[in-house]
Protein backbone atom coordinates (compact mmCIF):
# COMPACT_ATOMS: atom_id res chain seq x y z
CA UNK A 1 0.00 0.00 0.00
CA UNK A 2 1.24 3.54 -0.91
CA UNK A 3 2.37 5.84 2.05
CA UNK A 4 0.32 8.68 2.80
CA UNK A 5 1.90 11.96 2.90
CA UNK A 6 0.94 13.87 6.14
CA UNK A 7 1.72 17.47 7.03
CA UNK A 8 1.81 17.46 10.78
CA UNK A 9 1.16 21.46 11.89
CA UNK A 10 2.77 22.41 15.80
CA UNK A 11 3.95 25.32 17.07
CA UNK A 12 2.15 28.34 15.98
CA UNK A 13 2.44 31.71 17.62
CA UNK A 14 -0.42 31.34 20.39
CA UNK A 15 0.28 31.67 24.30
CA UNK A 16 0.10 27.94 23.85
CA UNK A 17 3.10 27.16 21.66
CA UNK A 18 5.30 25.64 24.08
CA UNK A 19 2.36 23.21 24.71
CA UNK A 20 1.66 22.53 20.89
CA UNK A 21 4.98 21.61 19.89
CA UNK A 22 5.27 18.95 22.90
CA UNK A 23 2.34 17.72 21.71
CA UNK A 24 3.39 18.17 18.22
CA UNK A 25 6.63 16.04 19.10
CA UNK A 26 4.90 13.01 20.49
CA UNK A 27 2.28 12.55 17.52
CA UNK A 28 5.60 12.91 15.29
CA UNK A 29 7.35 9.91 17.25
CA UNK A 30 3.80 8.00 17.43
CA UNK A 31 2.51 7.83 13.98
CA UNK A 32 3.66 4.68 11.92
CA UNK A 33 6.44 5.36 9.71
CA UNK A 34 5.16 1.97 7.57
CA UNK A 35 2.38 4.35 6.52
CA UNK A 36 3.16 7.89 6.76
CA UNK A 37 5.90 10.19 5.23
CA UNK A 38 5.33 12.85 7.72
CA UNK A 39 6.55 16.38 6.90
CA UNK A 40 6.22 18.91 9.54
CA UNK A 41 5.39 22.48 9.50
CA UNK A 42 5.65 25.10 12.05
CA UNK A 43 2.84 27.78 11.07
CA UNK A 44 5.18 31.03 12.69
CA UNK A 45 7.53 30.53 10.02
CA UNK A 46 6.74 27.41 7.66
CA UNK A 47 3.53 28.78 6.13
CA UNK A 48 5.65 29.26 2.52
CA UNK A 49 6.57 25.77 2.38
CA UNK A 50 3.11 24.64 3.56
CA UNK A 51 1.67 26.41 0.12
CA UNK A 52 4.34 25.05 -2.16
CA UNK A 53 3.93 21.13 -0.97
CA UNK A 54 0.25 21.56 -0.84
CA UNK A 55 -0.13 19.45 -3.90
CA UNK A 56 1.48 16.28 -2.81
CA UNK A 57 -0.18 16.42 0.76
CA UNK A 58 -2.40 13.61 1.54
CA UNK A 59 -3.64 15.17 4.51
CA UNK A 60 -3.02 17.27 7.63
CA UNK A 61 -2.54 16.53 11.55
CA UNK A 62 -3.01 20.09 12.73
CA UNK A 63 -1.90 20.13 16.44
CA UNK A 64 -2.03 23.24 17.68
CA UNK A 65 -3.81 25.75 20.44
CA UNK A 66 -5.78 28.66 20.39
CA UNK A 67 -6.02 31.70 18.45
CA UNK A 68 -4.31 31.17 15.34
CA UNK A 69 -4.66 27.40 15.18
CA UNK A 70 -7.76 25.81 16.99
CA UNK A 71 -10.22 29.00 15.85
CA UNK A 72 -10.84 28.32 12.26
CA UNK A 73 -7.71 30.30 10.49
CA UNK A 74 -5.35 27.20 9.64
CA UNK A 75 -8.81 25.16 9.21
CA UNK A 76 -9.53 27.77 6.33
CA UNK A 77 -5.83 27.30 4.73
CA UNK A 78 -6.36 24.13 4.57
CA UNK A 79 -9.31 24.07 3.26
CA UNK A 80 -8.39 26.83 0.75
CA UNK A 81 -5.42 24.57 -0.49
CA UNK A 82 -7.53 21.44 -0.38
CA UNK A 83 -5.95 19.05 2.21
CA UNK A 84 -8.35 17.37 4.62
CA UNK A 85 -7.36 17.66 8.37
CA UNK A 86 -8.64 16.14 11.48
CA UNK A 87 -10.85 17.78 13.42
CA UNK A 88 -13.90 20.04 13.45
CA UNK A 89 -14.03 22.49 10.40
CA UNK A 90 -13.90 26.42 10.56
CA UNK A 91 -16.92 26.73 11.46
CA UNK A 92 -16.72 23.94 14.16
CA UNK A 93 -13.49 25.18 15.09
CA UNK A 94 -14.66 29.32 15.50
CA UNK A 95 -17.74 28.26 17.61
CA UNK A 96 -15.66 25.88 19.82
CA UNK A 97 -12.33 28.88 20.57
CA UNK A 98 -15.55 31.56 21.71
CA UNK A 99 -16.80 30.54 24.87
CA UNK A 100 -19.56 32.89 24.70
CA UNK A 101 -21.04 31.81 20.97
CA UNK A 102 -20.75 27.67 22.21
CA UNK A 103 -22.84 28.74 25.67
CA UNK A 104 -25.75 29.73 23.19
CA UNK A 105 -25.91 26.80 21.32
CA UNK A 106 -25.02 24.75 24.33
CA UNK A 107 -28.54 26.30 25.94
CA UNK A 108 -30.43 25.87 22.30
CA UNK A 109 -29.45 22.24 22.35
CA UNK A 110 -31.13 22.03 26.09
CA UNK A 111 -27.84 21.35 27.82
CA UNK A 112 -27.20 22.91 31.23
CA UNK A 113 -24.34 25.48 31.78
CA UNK A 114 -23.33 27.47 34.45
CA UNK A 115 -24.88 31.54 34.57
CA UNK A 116 -22.90 34.04 33.54
CA UNK A 117 -22.45 37.76 32.26
CA UNK A 118 -20.09 38.74 29.27
CA UNK A 119 -18.21 42.10 29.58
CA UNK A 120 -16.70 43.77 26.93
CA UNK A 121 -13.14 46.37 28.02
CA UNK A 122 -14.82 49.55 27.47
CA UNK A 123 -17.81 48.45 29.80
CA UNK A 124 -18.14 49.69 33.20
CA UNK A 125 -17.82 47.12 36.19
CA UNK A 126 -20.78 46.98 38.83
CA UNK A 127 -19.12 44.78 41.21
CA UNK A 128 -22.81 44.79 43.45
CA UNK A 129 -24.63 44.01 40.20
CA UNK A 130 -22.85 41.23 39.52
CA UNK A 131 -21.45 39.61 42.76
CA UNK A 132 -26.12 39.83 43.37
CA UNK A 133 -26.72 38.38 39.90
CA UNK A 134 -23.97 35.69 40.16
CA UNK A 135 -22.71 35.12 43.70
CA UNK A 136 -19.72 34.22 44.58
CA UNK A 137 -17.40 32.73 44.11
CA UNK A 138 -16.96 34.05 40.59
CA UNK A 139 -14.77 32.52 37.44
CA UNK A 140 -13.05 35.02 34.95
CA UNK A 141 -12.27 33.69 32.09
CA UNK A 142 -11.10 35.25 27.97
CA UNK A 143 -13.25 34.29 25.74
CA UNK A 144 -11.39 33.41 23.41
CA UNK A 145 -8.23 31.63 24.53
CA UNK A 146 -7.28 27.77 25.61
CA UNK A 147 -5.93 25.53 28.58
CA UNK A 148 -7.15 27.90 31.31
CA UNK A 149 -4.88 30.97 30.18
CA UNK A 150 -5.76 34.03 32.18
CA UNK A 151 -8.91 32.48 34.29
CA UNK A 152 -8.92 33.02 38.18
CA UNK A 153 -11.87 32.25 40.67
CA UNK A 154 -12.76 35.23 42.95
CA UNK A 155 -13.81 34.78 46.15
CA UNK A 156 -13.77 38.33 46.94
CA UNK A 157 -15.89 41.51 45.18
CA UNK A 158 -12.57 43.33 45.89
CA UNK A 159 -10.52 40.96 43.56
CA UNK A 160 -13.13 41.47 40.45
CA UNK A 161 -11.05 43.82 39.10
CA UNK A 162 -7.82 42.32 39.44
CA UNK A 163 -9.17 39.46 37.71
CA UNK A 164 -11.07 41.06 35.13
CA UNK A 165 -7.67 42.57 33.94
CA UNK A 166 -5.75 39.06 34.39
CA UNK A 167 -8.34 37.86 31.97
CA UNK A 168 -8.11 41.45 29.07
CA UNK A 169 -5.04 40.83 28.92
CA UNK A 170 -5.65 37.78 26.55
CA UNK A 171 -8.98 38.79 25.41
CA UNK A 172 -11.03 42.15 24.41
CA UNK A 173 -14.37 40.04 25.47
CA UNK A 174 -14.34 37.70 29.31
CA UNK A 175 -16.94 35.95 30.53
CA UNK A 176 -18.05 36.04 34.74
CA UNK A 177 -19.57 33.04 35.32
CA UNK A 178 -21.40 31.56 38.66
CA UNK A 179 -19.13 28.65 40.20
CA UNK A 180 -20.10 25.53 40.53
CA UNK A 181 -19.22 23.29 43.08
CA UNK A 182 -18.74 19.82 42.07
CA UNK A 183 -16.70 17.11 40.42
CA UNK A 184 -14.64 17.91 37.49
CA UNK A 185 -14.91 15.43 34.38
CA UNK A 186 -14.34 15.88 30.89
CA UNK A 187 -15.79 13.46 27.95
CA UNK A 188 -14.15 12.75 24.67
CA UNK A 189 -15.91 12.13 21.50
CA UNK A 190 -14.65 10.37 18.63
CA UNK A 191 -16.31 9.99 15.01
CA UNK A 192 -18.22 12.09 12.11
CA UNK A 193 -21.59 11.18 11.66
CA UNK A 194 -21.39 8.17 14.15
CA UNK A 195 -20.34 9.15 17.42
CA UNK A 196 -18.17 6.71 19.73
CA UNK A 197 -18.46 8.39 23.59
CA UNK A 198 -15.35 7.43 25.23
CA UNK A 199 -14.91 6.72 28.95
CA UNK A 200 -15.53 9.19 31.22
CA UNK A 201 -12.25 11.21 33.01
CA UNK A 202 -12.70 12.66 36.29
CA UNK A 203 -9.94 15.49 37.50
CA UNK A 204 -8.39 16.22 40.45
CA UNK A 205 -5.91 19.05 40.89
CA UNK A 206 -3.88 18.66 44.32
CA UNK A 207 -4.55 20.87 47.08
CA UNK A 208 -2.29 23.85 45.74
CA UNK A 209 -4.99 24.41 43.00
CA UNK A 210 -8.38 25.38 43.44
CA UNK A 211 -9.19 24.04 39.39
CA UNK A 212 -7.85 22.73 36.43
CA UNK A 213 -5.76 25.60 35.63
CA UNK A 214 -2.33 26.15 33.08
CA UNK A 215 0.31 24.66 35.55
CA UNK A 216 -2.33 21.53 36.88
CA UNK A 217 -2.83 20.54 33.22
CA UNK A 218 1.13 20.78 32.28
CA UNK A 219 2.85 19.94 35.07
CA UNK A 220 3.65 16.39 36.15
CA UNK A 221 2.16 14.81 39.33
CA UNK A 222 0.03 17.88 39.74
CA UNK A 223 -3.54 16.33 38.93
CA UNK A 224 -4.91 13.07 39.56
CA UNK A 225 -7.17 11.69 36.54
CA UNK A 226 -9.19 8.81 37.33
CA UNK A 227 -10.69 7.17 34.25
CA UNK A 228 -13.13 5.57 34.03
CA UNK A 229 -14.32 8.41 36.83
CA UNK A 230 -15.40 7.06 39.74
CA UNK A 231 -19.28 8.00 39.04
CA UNK A 232 -21.97 5.56 38.48
CA UNK A 233 -23.01 4.45 35.30
CA UNK A 234 -26.64 6.52 34.90
CA UNK A 235 -23.92 9.53 35.53
CA UNK A 236 -21.72 8.08 33.16
CA UNK A 237 -24.30 7.82 30.59
CA UNK A 238 -25.44 11.67 31.41
CA UNK A 239 -21.69 12.62 30.88
CA UNK A 240 -21.45 11.04 27.48
CA UNK A 241 -24.70 12.18 26.27
CA UNK A 242 -23.75 15.32 26.93
CA UNK A 243 -20.30 15.31 25.71
CA UNK A 244 -21.92 13.97 22.43
CA UNK A 245 -24.59 16.86 22.41
CA UNK A 246 -22.19 19.31 23.38
CA UNK A 247 -20.08 17.86 19.97
CA UNK A 248 -23.08 18.39 17.80
CA UNK A 249 -24.31 21.66 18.78
CA UNK A 250 -21.23 23.64 17.74
CA UNK A 251 -20.56 21.54 14.83
CA UNK A 252 -17.74 19.81 15.19
CA UNK A 253 -16.32 16.59 13.67
CA UNK A 254 -13.70 14.21 14.02
CA UNK A 255 -13.38 14.05 18.07
CA UNK A 256 -13.30 16.46 20.94
CA UNK A 257 -13.36 16.68 24.22
CA UNK A 258 -15.55 18.62 26.49
CA UNK A 259 -15.58 19.81 30.02
CA UNK A 260 -18.17 19.38 32.52
CA UNK A 261 -19.24 19.84 36.35
CA UNK A 262 -21.19 17.01 37.71
CA UNK A 263 -23.02 19.04 40.65
CA UNK A 264 -25.55 16.74 42.56
CA UNK A 265 -27.88 15.42 39.89
CA UNK A 266 -26.83 17.76 37.17
CA UNK A 267 -23.93 18.14 34.48
CA UNK A 268 -22.91 21.57 33.62
CA UNK A 269 -21.19 21.81 30.42
CA UNK A 270 -18.07 24.46 30.73
CA UNK A 271 -16.55 23.94 27.16
CA UNK A 272 -15.72 22.18 24.71
CA UNK A 273 -11.85 21.83 22.83
CA UNK A 274 -11.79 21.14 19.09
CA UNK A 275 -8.17 20.02 19.33
CA UNK A 276 -7.85 18.09 22.77
CA UNK A 277 -4.20 18.11 23.97
CA UNK A 278 -2.79 15.06 21.82
CA UNK A 279 0.35 13.71 23.62
CA UNK A 280 -0.16 9.80 24.86
CA UNK A 281 -0.50 11.04 28.30
CA UNK A 282 -2.86 14.09 27.51
CA UNK A 283 -6.86 13.44 28.61
CA UNK A 284 -8.18 12.51 25.32
CA UNK A 285 -5.57 9.52 24.76
CA UNK A 286 -6.08 8.67 28.12
CA UNK A 287 -9.48 7.91 27.79
CA UNK A 288 -9.00 6.32 23.97
CA UNK A 289 -6.57 3.72 25.77
CA UNK A 290 -9.01 2.86 28.61
CA UNK A 291 -11.06 2.20 25.15
CA UNK A 292 -9.13 -0.13 23.59
CA UNK A 293 -7.38 2.56 21.65
CA UNK A 294 -3.78 2.97 21.69
CA UNK A 295 -2.31 6.18 20.68
CA UNK A 296 -0.88 5.21 16.94
CA UNK A 297 -4.42 3.53 16.36
CA UNK A 298 -6.37 7.26 17.81
CA UNK A 299 -3.94 8.92 15.30
CA UNK A 300 -4.91 6.50 12.28
CA UNK A 301 -8.52 6.90 13.12
CA UNK A 302 -8.24 10.75 12.95
CA UNK A 303 -6.27 10.60 9.65
CA UNK A 304 -9.47 8.28 8.57
CA UNK A 305 -12.22 10.34 9.62
CA UNK A 306 -10.38 13.60 7.63
CA UNK A 307 -10.56 11.84 4.69
CA UNK A 308 -13.84 10.38 4.90
CA UNK A 309 -15.15 14.17 5.25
Amino acid sequence: MKKMTIALLSGGISSERDVSIASGNQVYEALDREKYDIIRYDPKSDLPKLLDDAPNLDAALIILHGPFGEDGTVQGLLDLLNIPYQGAGVLGSAIGMNKVASKLLYEKAGLRIPPYMVFKRDDVLDSDNLVDQLGLPLVVKPVGSGSSVGISIVKAKDDLKDAMAKAFVEDDEILVEMFIKGIELTGGVIGNQMLQALPIIEIIPDDSHEFFDYVAKYTAGVTEEICPARIDDAMTEKAQACAKTAHRAIFCKGYSRTDMILSGEEVYVLETNTIPGMTPTSLLPQAAAAAGISFSDLLDRLIELSLEE
